[in-house]
């Protein structure tokens, strides 16, 4: 059986963490969390067809980590 991996700095106990958090919210909590984050100065909310989540998830990561890949 494979072994589950985890992004960088997170471990099942912080995944149970989370899940907890959101499994337990009420619905009034939930939708509090959302405005909240529509209100944020600093990131913005977009709608982007399904099929470009994985490069937009890609090119948000190489930011974050400073890589650069080569382009095919």
């Amino acid at each position: 059986m494979k072994k589950n991996r985890f992004p960088k700095g997170w471990n099942e106990a912080r995944v149970r963490e989370v899940l907890e958090h959101y499994e337990s919210q009420s619905e009034d909590e939930a939708v509090a969390e959302d405005e909240a984050a529509f209100q944020r100065r600093d990131q913005t909310v977009m709608i982007v067809p399904k099929t470009l989540v994985p490069a937009i998830t890609k090119l948000i990561e190489t930011r974050r980590t400073g890589r650069t890949t080569k382009a095919a």
